[in-house]
């Protein structure tokens, strides 16, 4: 535990390993002292081989990111599978711009949560959304994601923030973990450099697809996400914040390995620090 909270590694951190090699990656997590495991994805595994596997390394499966066309093909099933797992959360990992505040679609998308939110319920799993920098547009004069917030009860939705991409929406992330204090069981934990301005083609990291054409001048800038620890957050604040809002998880995710390291190097670096926060 840190802080009072245990540490958990998404493992999409991680998935190359995941996808080679589950179960003896989920026994390097492990050894390294992560308590608990996020899910993006079962690899082809049953709930019941996921379950052993986690019993088999003494990890904890506490959440899973499922997308929102997942859930809504087969709300009953998918939780169910998650439930039989044991995880206790369930976090959309991030939406379409049409479903977004302001778009087509977005009352429809809040009538679509909701419905997922009370199938969760009923099956006592709480589900969360997971944000990204692009939820913190303004739309008349207030933040896409509080929006949603709004637009949702808390009772079928909680709040799992990026601490990263909030701050490279402008946002401190401290200050927004504790906006939502009594909704944000689950924290992530993410750092970054970001020297210049937010690059072209930064989606392309969460699967994202951006048609723009990179300027000479985008090629000289640098975004890159960093262990924990090795970028510009302010990790203790963002860890008293997370504590002070009621949080039971903070959760390590670096969706690209930097620094010329490995993913499980990364993954190693950030527990390393955190370890030294005690």
């Amino acid at each position: 535990m840190i802080k009072n909270m245990y540490l958990g590694l998404q493992l999409y951190s991680i998935r190359d390993f995941m996808e080679k090699d589950f179960l003896g990656t989920l026994k390097k997590v492990k050894e390294m002292g992560y308590e608990g495991v996020e899910f993006a994805g079962l690899f082809g595994k049953s709930a019941a081989e996921v379950k052993s596997m986690l019993a088999e390394s003494g990890l904890v499966g506490i959440s899973a990111h499922v997308p929102i066309e997942e859930l809504l093909g087969d709300a009953p099933g998918v939780i169910g599978k998650y439930k039989e797992i044991g995880c206790r959360y369930i976090a959309i990992p991030w939406l379409s711009e049409n479903r977004r505040p302001g778009n087509p679609d977005y009352q429809q998308t809040l009538s679509d949560i909701e419905a997922i939110g009370r199938e969760a319920n009923k099956q006592g799993i709480k589900l969360l959304y997971h944000n990204h920098d692009f939820e913190f547009v303004k739309v008349n004069g207030s933040y896409a994601l509080d929006l949603m917030y709004e637009g949702i009860s808390a009772e079928y939705l909680g709040t799992q923030v990026d601490t990263c991409w909030a701050n490279v929406a402008g946002v401190d992330p401290s200050e927004y973990v504790l906006k939502y204090k009594g909704r944000a069981p689950m924290v992530h934990l993410k750092d970054f450099v970001m020297p210049g301005k937010k690059p072209a083609k930064m989606y392309e990291l969460i699967g994202v697809e951006d048609t723009k054409t990179k300027t000479d001048e985008d090629q000289t800038e640098k975004f890159e996400l960093r262990p924990v620890g090795y970028g510009v957050q302010n990790i203790p604040a963002i860890l008293e914040a997370s504590r002070e809002a009621g949080a039971e998880w903070v959760i390590v995710e670096q969706d690209e390995p930097s620094m010329g390291k490995t993913p499980m190097e990364c993954a190693k670096m950030s527990i390393d620090y955190l370890n030294t926060l005690k």
